[in-house]
């Protein structure tokens, strides 16, 4: 990003037009007054763009045109004693959500390529590619309707031929995790095994007379967050081009509008102020608040119908799951099992929310492995 493009960031957070004090305690109403001025007051004196700019600029990075438009992608060889030729090692796809970003993936992908620097077993090293969704951060903005789920998940497919990868595993949390099981659904003989953070599922109605407490808290949560915190996806899906003016002229509301999910959404030991603001950062200065948003008005529907589907079709391709215990959705393992028939894999660590990839780094790499030894073929 250029000097200008910082000063005028920096004039804008200054400028902030502040609203009135909610009167409601905590977060009921929305992001707090006081929460949003000490996190401008860090965008402005405590973060430093220009490291974190050095930061993801450190890890290989693609443009790739595939279907008409360019797609961004970070692309990290294996590294390791037994992997020197990296073409023989195995490939993984790992895909972000929103609020995200490419970066909310780096340190997996880290722990991934090179696992003997994180104090794990060089042979397990594989070639890790992290792309941007399309219209997210530098991934390019569609000029045309038709972008949901599948056709990101064939253009991963694509991505992948383009970077020399035939077969190949693939993860995600949040749209990552339906664009991986497109994936899987419509390229099997390509995708080796998937890490789903969490499998989305509906509960089993044959369950509902013989709940598990978990299960009866998961069910309540989700009532829970349909009525109280859905009214973002609501304007996402119906109004992405109305939200867009204010995301992209506001930083300070951008910011509310991203952070208030990155602080209800995590869990234990939560989100760093560095993380939010890196994914604010990067969609401010990339005008992505609106194209991130077309999404949800793409494929929000086909991800209700999954949720809601009391009888889904399985998905048949290998498959690893990684249930946070503060995630919403939460699936028990039986129903996951329901969807995704060859469950190879079933992961419950201890602490953890909505954003595992940044709250617990270790905890998903370690889930991704257990996965790719589990499908090995």
């Amino acid at each position: 990003m250029t000097d200008a493009e910082l000063d005028e960031l920096r004039h804008r957070l200054e400028a902030t037009r502040w609203p009135p004090r909610e009167v409601d305690p905590g977060w009921t109403a929305g992001v707090p007054v006081a929460w949003l001025q000490e996190m401008v007051e860090f965008w402005l004196s405590g973060y430093d763009w220009r490291a974190r700019e050095a930061f993801f600029n450190a890890h290989p990075q693609v443009l790739v045109e595939v279907d008409g438009i360019r797609l961004h992608a970070v692309v990290l060889r294996a590294e390791g004693a037994d992997t020197a030729a990296s073409d023989a090692a195995p490939a993984i796809v790992l895909t972000h959500g929103w609020p995200g970003t490419f970066a909310e993936y780096l340190r997996v992908a880290r722990r991934l390529a090179d696992p003997a620097r994180h104090g794990a077993d060089p042979a397990d090293a594989m070639t890790v590619v992290v792309p941007s969704l399309p219209g997210y951060g530098f991934s390019e903005i569609p000029a045309e309707s038709g972008w949901g789920i599948e056709r990101i998940a064939d253009a991963w497919s694509e991505l992948m031929t383009a970077l020399g990868v035939d077969r190949f595993f693939a993860a995600g949390s949040d749209w990552g995790t339906s664009v991986s099981t497109e994936l899987g659904r419509r390229h099997p003989s390509r995708v080796r095994g998937l890490a789903l953070i969490p499998p989305l599922v509906a509960p089993d109605p044959a369950t509902l007379d013989d709940l598990t407490p978990a299960e009866s808290a998961a069910i309540a949560k989700m009532r829970e967050r349909g009525t109280d915190g859905g009214a973002y996806s609501a304007m996402h899906a119906t109004r992405p081009q109305t939200v867009a003016y204010g995301l992209t002229d506001s930083p300070a509301g951008l910011l509310a509008w991203l952070g208030e999910k990155y602080r209800q959404w995590s869990g234990s030991p939560g989100v760093t102020a560095t993380d939010i603001l890196d994914a604010a950062s990067i969609y401010w200065f990339t005008r992505t608040a609106g194209g991130s948003a077309r999404l949800y008005r793409e494929s929000i529907g086909a991800v209700s119908a999954v949720l809601d589907d009391p009888h889904p079709s399985p998905v048949t391709v290998p498959t690893g799951g990684i249930m946070f215990p503060d995630e919403a959705p939460w699936v028990s393992e039986r129903w996951a099992r329901r969807r995704f028939p060859d469950l190879r894999v079933w992961i419950e660590p201890d602490a953890g929310g909505h954003f595992g990839a940044l709250e617990q780094p270790d905890a998903v790499a370690a889930g991704i492995l257990a996965t790719v030894r589990a499908c090995a073929d």
